[in-house]
């Protein structure tokens, strides 16, 4: 059995649901707002310093498989395409891109694009945690409003959910 705690951060790793997935799942399992909030914002910044150093090498050694190729192809692809905000506005651009909570942003696209761009790693980690910080505010307001709608709708008055 995997502690919750880990579950949370090994959640906020995750390239595909990063904090946003996290978040709700901390608050779901009962966790303070602070812990969970915390939680999250640890795991979604585990992989910046690796992402950061070894995706262009692994990438490129990766890219000499067809299979592979193609992935990447279509990923790096995708990525510049939604990443045309941290090109032009660089730090603030940044920052915006990894805080909004959309499929291909956040930390790990983010810190792929900035990896792309040849932007400075202290630059880069900078604008990612504020980017990660601003999601994280984002993500746990609509959670603990969602929630609270839920019960509200759900949960009869004096019932328990």
């Amino acid at each position: 059995m995997i502690n919750k705690e880990l579950l949370v951060v090994l959640t906020a790793i995750l390239p595909v649901s990063e904090l946003r997935g996290a978040i709700p799942l901390g608050l779901g399992m009962g966790f303070s707002i602070p812990k969970t909030f915390l939680l999250a914002i640890v795991g979604n910044l585990i992989p910046v310093v690796p992402l950061f150093f070894l995706f262009k090498p692994l990438s490129e050694a990766l890219r000499k498989s067809k299979i592979f190729k193609r992935f990447f192809d279509w990923y790096l692809n995708k990525t510049k395409e939604r990443a045309k905000i941290i090109k032009r506005y660089e730090f603030l651009g940044l920052a915006i891109f990894v805080s909004i909570p959309l499929p291909f942003t956040g930390a790990w696209t983010g810190t792929i694009a900035a990896s792309l761009f040849n932007l400075r790693f202290s630059y880069t980690f900078l604008a990612i945690v504020c980017g990660v910080l601003l999601a994280g505010l984002i993500v746990t307001i609509l959670s603990v409003l969602g929630i609270v709608t839920f019960k509200s709708i759900f949960v009869p008055v004096g019932g328990y959910l």
